[in-house]
């Protein structure tokens, strides 16, 4: 049998380079987001295309490339193939590293398909911290003089192919392609080697979720200002970021390669074709525009009351994924999702300035536990997400209903303030306070309906038990929702 290696690239450098165009954009908001957008697209397009286009050259079949996505590819290779697979990785890691005024560096390892899956796995991953550690390992272009400078790419030459040559075009194409000229990029249309874009898993294609919200006149992307009047309520966008809960971990804990690609495989189908589907139906297509869909994350941008809609959906399809896909593997590792959503301060702010938010944000989500999400101030459990929702149906009712003044609202939410200052006093006598001031905000008719919706409300959001008060962070959650969806 003839000798067999492994090769894993990955990118570094690829959250910076995109927080990148937060200052870049500010001048010039719809360059801005069609800036993230291109950088955006040339990442994930860059780990689809750079192992399918050294397959092409070497005259491989496609059937060697295990897994890629998500910043990172696997291949396999015959023995023979090393020296042709560094040249080529170096001339693209040389033009990778012009484009992005050296932000976003191309490593990769290579090692025997030899032994148990574990020990090859663990010389990879000793071999790219290596070159991780030390930037003068496996320097971009081979027998070149590291201490001499690489030619840059300017920064308007750079902007103008993520801008405008990737960003809109790439979601219209249906097909990109590479060329040896310039190895370090990927273009819609043709090249030397070229693959369609799907948002299904096939042998041949590229997958990818594209979807993005039209423009009034249907011509091109609807820019933020305008997703933000499309939502309901407040005239607000946001983006939606999430990450799968260890899914790291999950990789680690697979057996063979034999499990490990079809495993990377099922969860990068899961997030390029679930969000495409999801964001075509009615009540998401005119307010979302997809940023990216990764092998365990992905990222949105739209109207803020839309955002939380998709948020609850991708987690619950998510969980019948794992419930489906993984009930064989032992753990909650990688079943699991997190999410944050971070809302613009102002109309016209750079749209990569909400991403990095809402990407610290996402951090103090999974900091906190796991399968939480991030929402407006606090971070709450999935399951709490639904009651939320309906104690927010509830004060959204009494202000439309029952025309309650708006101001309750910030009355209500001035109880936690109250209660984030208590002295700590017993329990009692805090919960006859709290009462009595919920009655002097909620006094008024008395109504079947509204005393039925005035308990319903100092349950929900003070406990169930008359004799203690725990104001839930699920109710300040409710009561932002529902100023929100009641302010104009």
């Amino acid at each position: 049998m003839p000798e067999q290696i492994l090769l894993q690239g990955k990118l570094l450098g690829t959250e910076a380079f995109l927080l990148g165009a937060a200052a870049e954009g500010r001048s010039a908001r719809s360059a801005g987001e069609d800036l993230l957008a291109g950088r955006s697209q040339w990442i994930t397009l860059l780990c689809e295309a750079l192992p399918r286009a050294l397959l092409a050259e070497l005259g491989l079949p496609r059937v060697l490339l295990g897994a890629s996505g998500g910043g990172q590819f696997l291949i396999i290779l015959p023995g023979d193939a090393r020296e042709p697979s560094e040249k080529f990785l170096g001339a693209a890691a040389t033009q990778i590293a012009a484009l992005s005024s050296g932000c976003v560096k191309l490593i990769w390892g290579v090692t025997d398909n030899l032994g148990d899956w574990a020990v090859i796995r663990k010389r990879l991953n000793e071999e790219l911290q290596r070159k991780r550690e030390a930037p003068l390992a496996g320097f971009p272009a081979a027998g070149s003089n590291p201490f001499q400078p690489f030619a840059r790419i300017s920064n308007t030459e750079a902007d103008a192919y993520f801008a405008k040559e990737l960003g809109a075009k790439v979601r219209e194409a249906g097909r990109v392609g590479w060329s040896p000229e310039n190895p370090g990029k990927v273009t819609p249309g043709e090249g030397k080697h070229s693959w369609p874009l799907t948002s299904n898993l096939s042998p041949d294609g590229i997958m990818m979720a594209r979807h993005a919200a039209p423009s009034d006149d249907g011509k091109s992307v609807a820019p933020v200002q305008t997703l933000g009047r499309r939502a309901q309520g407040r005239s607000i966008w946001g983006v939606l970021r999430g990450d799968v809960d260890d899914f790291g971990l999950r990789l680690r804990r697979i057996h063979s390669i034999e499990e490990h690609v079809p495993l990377s495989v099922l969860y990068k189908q899961f997030f390029a074709g679930e969000l495409e589907v999801l964001c075509s139906l009615p009540e998401f297509w005119r307010k979302v525009t997809i940023i990216y869909s990764g092998g365990d994350d992905f990222a949105v941008y739209g109207s803020w009351d839309a955002l939380i809609g998709l948020a609850r959906e991708v987690q619950r399809l998510f969980h019948r994924f794992t419930e489906e896909n993984l009930k064989d593997y032992p753990g909650a590792e990688g079943k699991t999702i997190s999410m944050a959503i971070s809302l613009a301060p102002e109309t016209y702010y750079p749209l990569a300035a909400v991403y990095e938010e809402a990407g610290r944000s996402l951090d103090m989500a999974k900091a906190a536990d796991k399968d939480c999400i991030y929402l407006l101030g606090r971070v709450i459990e999935w399951r709490r997400l639904a009651d939320a929702a309906e104690l927010k149906d509830t004060v959204t009712k009494l202000v439309h209903d029952f025309r309650m003044s708006k101001q309750f609202l910030y009355q209500l939410r001035s109880l936690y303030r109250h209660d984030a200052y208590s002295d700590g006093g017993a329990e009692t006598q805090r919960a006859w306070r709290f009462r009595r001031r919920f009655n002097r905000i909620l006094s008024g008719t008395r109504d079947r309906e509204f005393q039925k919706l005035r308990t319903h409300l100092i349950t929900e959001i003070g406990g169930r038990k008359s004799a203690e008060v725990k104001l839930r962070p699920a109710g300040l959650v409710a009561l932002e929702w529902a100023r929100l969806v009641t302010e104009v």
